[in-house]
């Protein structure tokens, strides 16, 4: 086992790109038997982000920091940065379909991410796609605001994902406000509604169900994960940074990443968010834009 203790180390003879980094207590741990194993390729359904903190631009990071290799199906195209959403331009759903029947009929793919799908048009055309590929995992990142708040998914397209996608996926990954958009009902305001809440989701259909607490008022932010055998609190201290675009991307980009390299969704999340604390430790190190600033997705390594 080769251990890293700091970014800048550098090993002789050793390829970083093939070797895909397990986070336990703040380090980076690379097994030696991750060089003998299958090369993750994993897939992005998504907006843009020219900014490079969310989106397309942020999932590619995070699965490249992460060990696997990163396609992308664009599902609109988003003039946005780190002060907001100026504009979005819609991508016909018959494009984005195209897309995916390119990458799915010529490459391996092991794990998606789903983000932004911006209507209920590409909600179906996705759907209907994944349901004729079956990819193994899915992590669906419910995107319906940005970080300034500008809407990115049209009212009507909630009831889409609820009918069309949810039953399709491994993982949704909610924060407090959707979770709440797609059961049609109040926002959690404690952690006991917040667990009522993933409850009710996973009787819709899910597979499993990361409900993130981050709107909660609280210290430390609690994540609470649902699968068909158990639930599972994970938490973290809050970091005080306002650097905080692109959180949801970076965290689903993450799981879709690490969960085939690991026996299930609870050390899976452990993982994802081992990073995401790193990223957002290592936020205020960047100097991007004059507003809410992207994570630094390789901390790790610059």
């Amino acid at each position: 086992m080769i251990r890293i203790s700091s970014p800048g180390m550098i090993l002789a003879g050793v390829s970083l790109g093939s070797v895909a980094p397990a986070f336990i207590e703040g380090q980076y741990l690379l097994h030696m038997e991750d060089f003998a194993m299958k090369r993750i390729n994993a897939l992005t359904i998504a907006g843009t982000d020219p900014s490079g903190g969310a989106g397309i631009q942020a999932d590619l990071k995070v699965f490249s920091a992460l060990g696997a290799y990163g396609t992308s199906v664009i599902t609109a195209l988003v003039a946005q940065n780190t002060c907001g959403v100026q504009s979005v331009y819609n991508i016909d759903s018959a494009f984005v379909a195209a897309q995916l029947d390119s990458v799915f009929s010529d490459v391996r793919i092991d794990s998606a991410k789903i983000g932004m799908l911006a209507n209920a048009n590409v909600v179906e055309r996705v759907a209907e796609r994944l349901h004729h590929y079956r990819p193994v995992f899915v992590v669906l990142d419910t995107v319906m605001l940005a970080k300034s708040g500008d809407p990115l998914l049209a009212p009507e397209a909630a009831a889409s994902i609820r009918r069309e996608l949810m039953p399709l996926v491994s993982l949704i990954t909610p924060n407090l406000p959707e979770a709440a958009a797609l059961l049609a009902c109040s926002p959690a305001e404690n952690e006991q509604q917040m667990r009522q809440q993933g409850r009710a989701l996973m009787a819709m259909g899910c597979q499993a169900v990361l409900m993130k607490g981050g709107h909660l008022n609280e210290e430390e932010s609690p994540d609470w994960l649902f699968t068909a055998d158990r639930e599972q609190r994970f938490s973290a201290p809050r970091v005080a940074t306002c650097h905080t675009h692109g959180t949801g991307c970076t965290l689903s980009a993450a799981l879709a990443a690490l969960r085939p390299r690991h026996e299930d969704w609870v050390t899976t999340v452990a993982a994802a968010k081992d990073y995401l604390q790193q990223a957002l430790q290592q936020a205020d190190t960047l100097e991007v834009g004059r507003g809410i600033g992207p994570l630094h997705h390789f901390h790790a390594w610059w």
